[in-house]
């Protein structure tokens, strides 16, 4: 790489069903009141539909997390989690499916 060229990263798209704490863990960094519109990136996937997205960045990878209801309580709960100093980190996303409106 030459001196002063920008590295290439590693772009990973990202349900919340597959979330893991670390990337959950800089979201909630990144976004510690939550995101809003401004924050959003939206692109067509291969099937033509408008999918939104957050993007959280670490030294050799952009992650696009997609956005639903979800995602905000999945963050929600995990800062809440995160704060009581709970051992068992694991998110529940089996509750957080089944209270969603959609």
């Amino acid at each position: 790489m030459r001196k002063g060229q920008t590295p290439v990263l590693k772009r990973v798209i990202v349900d919340y069903k597959k979330l893991d704490n670390n990337i959950l863990n800089l979201l909630v960094e990144k976004f510690p009141d939550g995101y809003d519109d401004d924050d959003i990136v939206t692109y067509r996937n291969a099937s033509n539909e408008v999918v939104e997205c957050v993007e959280v960045r670490t030294e050799d990878t952009a992650y696009l997390i997609k956005v639903s209801k979800r995602l905000v309580m999945a963050m929600e709960d995990f800062d809440d989690s995160d704060n009581d100093d709970s051992e068992d980190s694991d998110l529940d996303t089996d509750e957080l499916e089944s209270s969603e409106e959609e």
